[in-house]
């Protein structure tokens, strides 16, 4: 069992040793993984969807792996005691849903070490939860998969500095690296943005909106990192 470069990124930053849940675990491939590489030896597989759940199951029995890996069918972090695990990764799901889940059991998530979080969308809401709940950025990452860019957010307790309010949607961590694919990630941030407004324009309404007031000023912010990022590039 091979992970695809999203998941491979994920489990780069998990710290050896540490007790792992794997909310949304789909077929438990990423505790498989670093259970049978020797990274950690116990883990929870949590899986709301009954299908993925039995998968999960199976998988974990036919590897032999069942005294390092428990799966539980379960809603987010109900499937977790306070202080059962030290690390909870959530991946592949948007950012609203990964917010949810951690404000929904506040009795684990304040018990946990490090959050090990890749969204979807919504990834500046996530950074701005994780500095309103008492969390400070450790680590971020990109990825490429298949022609798509993936965000990964490591983050542990602690109070965590403010930051310019355009990097929340680019990576604070991201941006003070120059991570190599940083510059496709704030162009991809940018067309997105520049469809939005498109749309948006065709209706007189619409582009008298808070909203697109707000977008259009993202834009210009975003277009003012990618002149520094180009003129650090070309010099």
């Amino acid at each position: 069992m091979r992970l695809g470069a999203r998941l491979a990124g994920i489990a780069k930053l998990v710290p050896t040793g540490t007790r792992l849940a794997d909310i949304g675990t789909d077929h438990a491939m990423l505790p498989v993984c670093l259970v049978r590489e020797g990274v950690i030896s116990y883990a929870v597989a949590g899986e709301v969807h009954e299908g993925p759940f039995k998968t999960a199951k199976a998988a974990v029995a036919r590897l032999g792996l069942e005294n390092f890996i428990t799966v539980r069918f379960g809603n987010g972090l109900e499937v977790l005691r306070p202080y059962e695990v030290e690390t909870v990764v959530i991946a592949g799901m948007g950012g609203a849903t990964i917010i949810d889940i951690l404000s929904q059991r506040p009795e684990v998530t304040q018990t946990l070490k490090l959050l090990l979080l890749q969204p979807m969308v919504g990834a500046a809401a996530v950074r701005r939860w994780l500095k309103a709940n008492g969390w400070c950025l450790r680590a971020e990452d990109l990825v490429e998969e298949e022609g798509r860019l993936y965000e990964i957010i490591a983050a542990v307790q602690g109070s965590s500095p403010d930051y310019e309010d355009i990097l929340y949607d680019i990576g604070p961590l991201l941006w003070e690296g120059r991570h190599r694919l940083l510059k496709q990630h704030v162009d991809h941030l940018s067309e997105q943005i520049t469809a939005t407004l498109t749309a948006m324009a065709e209706s007189l309404q619409a582009k008298k909106s808070v909203k697109y007031r707000e977008l259009t000023r993202k834009l210009a912010q975003l277009e003012a990192k990618r002149k520094c990022l180009s003129s650090v590039t070309s010099s």
